[in-house]
């Protein structure tokens, strides 16, 4: 009986392939970027036909919040993910985060757009709606598909971008911000434009 056991625990181990934890992790992140790559410009396409001008929609926020975010976003946990456009100066920055003073909206609105290195949220991730967390193995991998997103943004978008001197540049960016603050938006860009 022991002889059996011991047959069939080497035949077990020579039959078994021990992939490395630090292997699956880079097949995994590998898998991340490439669907992020892919993915990227259909939704900085989507954003772009559907980005509604900071003006209008700083009106329509003005009126009715609720009605706002129903009419030109997309329901995302605590506040829909919108589409937006703007033109405007480049005011202070903070950690790669810059305002942006555009005279379409009140003085009490700030407009604050992500430049790098450094992009924060999951805005990109959930700005169509289609990209499920069915769509993924489990949390992590459904969070660090967002951080792939920013990633492939960052690529596509801010590289040929000199983040660094944009203070008191014309810029005209289109991107998406989550509506939980009606004062105080954060944009992520899909589209960005230094005059």
């Amino acid at each position: 009986m022991i002889s059996v056991a011991v047959v069939l625990l080497a035949v077990m181990a020579w039959d078994t392939t021990v992939v490395p934890i630090e292997a699956e992790e880079e097949s995994g992140a590998s898998k991340l970027a490439q669907f992020a790559e892919e993915t990227f410009p259909e939704i900085r396409r989507y954003v772009e036909e559907n980005a509604v001008s900071v003006g209008k929609l700083a009106s329509a926020i003005e009126k009715d919040k609720s009605a706002a975010a129903e009419r030109y976003g997309v329901p995302s946990g605590i506040g829909s993910i919108i589409p937006v456009t703007v033109t405007g100066v480049v005011g202070k920055g903070e950690s790669g985060t810059y305002e942006i003073k555009s005279d379409e909206v009140p003085d009490d609105v700030t407009i604050r757009v992500q430049t790098g290195p450094a992009i924060y949220g999951t805005a990109l991730r959930d700005a169509t709606g289609k990209i499920e967390f069915g769509q993924f193995k489990n949390q992590i991998e459904y969070q660090n598909a967002g951080s792939a997103l920013n990633n492939a943004m960052k690529a596509q978008v801010l590289s040929d971008i000199d983040t660094q001197s944009l203070k008191g540049k014309t810029v005209t960016v289109k991107g998406v911000f989550q509506l939980i603050n009606p004062a105080n938006w954060l944009i992520t860009p899909v589209a960005f434009d230094v005059k």
